[in-house]
């Protein structure tokens, strides 16, 4: 494991989804998850979010509209959370809804209002 870019990893993900999550995560890792754990850290956090020509809030928005198309709506719900972290505001989120609807179709579109609207009001957004 390159030590280095898993913490840089550590970082980006705590930054984006906060401590209280990732340190959850990691300590209930066992000897069967760990090591996925520590690579998606290392390959997923610390290469692709540590790499810095692509801000955190740009890479959010890219990153709900990846998750939606792909149908992940728990992951969705917490790149969501981790999108306002990065400084996307309520209109942009209905934006990125807005083409998610489009491109993957209205009924994730709408599953995806359901939830931001759960992540908004938790928030204080709404």
């Amino acid at each position: 494991m390159d030590k280095k870019l898993f913490e840089l990893g550590l970082e980006k993900r705590r930054a984006t989804l906060g401590e209280d999550y990732v340190n959850k995560n990691l300590a209930a890792a066992d000897d069967f998850n760990r090591p996925f754990q520590e690579q998606m850290t290392q390959w997923c956090w610390g290469f692709g979010w540590g790499d810095d020509t692509i801000d955190e809030k740009t890479r959010s928005m890219m990153n709900l509209t990846m998750i939606a198309a792909l149908g992940k709506m728990h992951e969705w719900e917490l790149h969501c959370k981790g999108a306002l972290t990065n400084g996307v505001t309520k209109e942009e989120l209905r934006a990125i809804i807005h083409a998610i609807a489009i491109y993957c179709g209205v009924p994730q579109g709408v599953e995806c209002f359901r939830i931001a609207r759960g992540v908004l009001e938790e928030a204080g957004e709404l």
